[in-house]
């Protein structure tokens, strides 16, 4: 038994479904994930789209971050799962930049490197791993790939031609397959989108000279006037001293009418 994965991006639709399950399933801290959905604009308008790739880890038969790893945190399971042993694994990070992918994080709470498993302890017992359970368009197709009457097997086979992974040329014979994807969709350094889109990364930074966007949210931020750049990161100052006077003004009215 050989277990690998396929998505369809002809069916992605970019719901982030499969991220949200896998997160709360495996408890991944906010600030990392184990599969993440990346969004890629092509073309400029009027002839503009925008394609959605899920990368996750790659479970390569020739897997560099299994090779690396001098106590075997990182090693395959029978069903050619590369797992990670989190007891073992004494936080070198080694695996992390070894990973061609960028598929390996290192857990914030333990220090100890972390990636998809595809849900190995669901396997274990004959369940689906939560992203391919959680997709309501079934693009996520998980099975044995060496079983030729396998769904994932049979869906490589009608789609011959079309099939792909990522980064062929490291030679790490992923397990991981794609349909529908392009040089682009594949491309680990596409741009994931006009940065202009993320509105709230882009509020704090709208006074940068050369900015396309500046002026376009002046009224929204003219109550933020306090606005100040702080060891390269943004912070709102918001001034208070006016609404504080005409608080101790209300109070003040309040206490002559009293007497």
């Amino acid at each position: 038994m050989k277990l690998g994965f396929l998505v369809d991006l002809n069916l992605c639709m970019g719901c982030k479904g499969c991220e949200v399950a896998c997160k709360v399933e495996n408890e991944v801290p906010l600030s990392s994930w184990r599969l993440r959905v990346k969004y890629i604009d092509i073309g400029t308008f009027p002839d503009a789209s925008r394609s959605f790739t899920p990368l996750r880890c790659n479970h390569c038969e020739n897997a560099p971050c299994e090779r690396i790893c001098p106590v075997s945190a990182l090693h395959y399971l029978e069903n050619g799962i590369v797992n990670v042993d989190n007891e073992r694994c004494i936080g070198c990070a080694g695996c992390m930049m070894a990973c061609p992918y960028g598929a390996i994080y290192m857990d914030p709470e333990t220090n100890t490197a972390d990636k998809c498993t595809y849900c190995a302890h669901r396997v274990e017992s004959g369940m689906m791993p939560a992203c391919v359970v959680a997709c309501p368009v079934q693009a996520n197709i998980f099975g044995d790939v060496e079983d030729e009457n396998s769904h994932i097997s049979r869906y490589i086979m009608e789609h011959q031609g079309a099939v792909q992974v990522r980064k062929p040329e490291k030679h790490t014979d992923p397990k991981h397959y794609y349909v529908g994807g392009g040089n682009q969709t594949l491309n680990p350094l596409a741009h994931e989108r006009i940065e202009g889109y993320n509105l709230f990364n882009k509020i704090t930074h709208l006074e940068h000279v050369g900015d396309p966007h500046h002026g376009v949210l002046d009224r929204f931020l003219a109550p933020f006037a306090g606005h100040k750049e702080v060891d390269n990161k943004s912070f709102m100052n918001f001034d208070n001293t006016k609404a504080e006077g005409e608080h101790e003004a209300a109070e003040s009215h309040e206490q002559e009418g009293g007497h």
